[in-house]
């Protein structure tokens, strides 16, 4: 009892890694029995999934709601595209230029590979159905399927209805007010089972794929991680310096949710702590419920330098290297076609199999790797939530988003109501 207690005692980022670290232990030595133990990882991540949509839909709603008018919510929406896109833009052409210098892949045999693992993927995406689809049809079925785009759309639009409403707004923001606050409380509790979900995950994963396939692709995982490091240590401290983001200050504070990320392979089960944690990073809860969830879909930078890495990996693979005067088109593309990747099942696989169309490259390219696709998950899931933290934190610093908080939006309404009596 006295162990379990001071296993307790230990800080989450502490307890994560232990957690880790069996998984990989059990993982390895006793395969048949982790395999089973995957119920663990499903259920840490389920627990947290479950509340995203009930907390960010209300959190959207009143960074709006709270701004003084409208048109500072439109220059907050501006400001976050705008850094979305260019920022996004500047990984990808990175990362292809990386991946062209290095010539990742060009002396490794492709042989014969099966296209087993990639069979059921579809290999293209629609933008047209990508458009529409921000727009829900049925609020319920966004909301019930999880989906945040039409869910932060039928918010964006709740909160300006509800600045036009005025003062009757008072019992939706009231009701959602409280309602935060209870999801809060479920996010604590669900991240406190977090060393048991990654244990569960990690031993599962790795008595499923083994470590073997690290030597068989070794090349092409260590440029990823190259890659993402050279995102977290160089281009985002560059950005943070620039715009004047303590980033070593927001690293420090995120830590244990990076770690979290990376075990799990999923950045969603971190996304409720992470908005929770917005004022310990400088980021008003008006950008954070904004700006954050909506990275989740258009700022996903570690999935930029993955499939960037990746097609330039698959060009080599088959001797057919890139030129330069192909780069600038490929990386208009991929810019844009990334910002589907959250809406669709499978993106960042469909997003390769969509460039490959385009350059002509074979499916068995994708299916080599995809053998090795949770160890580049794990790298390029811990990049995509640095980045959703520091891109608010920027735009926290290019702004000032001056919000009314509650008691002063009806300190008004109690005045009327004392001189009513």
């Amino acid at each position: 009892m006295k162990k379990l207690l001071g296993f307790r005692k230990l800080n989450l980022l502490a307890q994560i890694l232990i957690g880790a670290l069996l998984g990989i232990l059990v993982g390895q030595l006793f395969p048949s029995f982790a395999k089973e133990l995957k119920i663990l990882g499903v259920l840490f991540t389920s627990l947290v999934q479950m509340v995203i949509v009930p907390l960010v839909f209300p959190l959207v709603v009143l960074s709006i709601v709270t701004m003084k008018n409208t048109k500072k919510f439109g220059n907050l929406a501006f400001k976050t595209f705008l850094h979305f896109f260019s920022i996004t833009t500047l990984v990808i052409t990175l990362s292809l230029i990386l991946g062209k210098v290095t010539g990742i892949g060009a002396n490794i045999k492709a042989g014969s590979i099966s296209t087993e693992a990639i069979k059921d993927v579809a290999s293209n995406i629609n933008l047209s159905d990508f458009l529409t689809s921000v727009v829900p049809k049925n609020v319920f079925t966004a909301f019930a399927d999880g989906n945040l785009l039409p869910v932060i759309f039928f918010a964006v639009f709740l909160g300006i209805a509800l600045i036009a409403v005025g003062d009757d707004n008072k019992p939706v923001i009231t009701f959602f007010e409280s309602w935060i606050k209870a999801m809060y409380k479920i996010v604590d509790y669900a991240i406190a089972f977090a060393p048991v979900g990654v244990f569960g995950l990690i031993a599962s994963n790795v008595a499923k794929t083994g470590l073997g396939d690290l030597y068989l692709l070794g090349q092409f995982v260590l440029l990823l991680y190259v890659g993402y490091l050279a995102a977290l240590l160089i281009v985002f401290p560059i950005i943070a310096y620039i715009f004047k983001v303590p980033y070593l200050k927001l690293l420090s504070n995120i830590k244990d949710l990076v770690l979290i990320a990376f075990t799990t392979g999923g950045s969603a089960v971190v996304l409720p702590t992470l908005l929770e944690r917005s004022e310990e990073n400088g980021i008003s809860e008006s950008v954070s419920a904004f700006a954050t969830p909506l990275g989740y879909s258009f700022n996903l930078i570690g999935a930029c330098i993955y499939i960037s890495l990746s097609v330039t990996f698959i060009t080599n693979l088959y001797s057919t290297p890139l030129t330069w005067g192909q780069l600038i088109p490929l990386i208009l593309f991929l810019t844009i076609i990334t910002k589907g990747i959250a809406a669709v099942p499978s993106g960042a696989l469909v997003v390769l199999l969509a460039t490959a169309a385009q350059l002509n490259l074979p499916a068995e390219g994708i299916a080599l790797i995809v053998s090795v696709d949770f160890l580049a998950n794990a790298g390029r899931t811990a990049v995509n939530v640095v980045g959703n933290t520091l891109i608010p934190a920027i735009i926290e610093k290019t702004g000032e988003y001056e919000v009314v908080e509650t008691e002063e939006v009806y300190a008004g309404l109690r005045e009327n109501a004392a001189v009513a009596e």
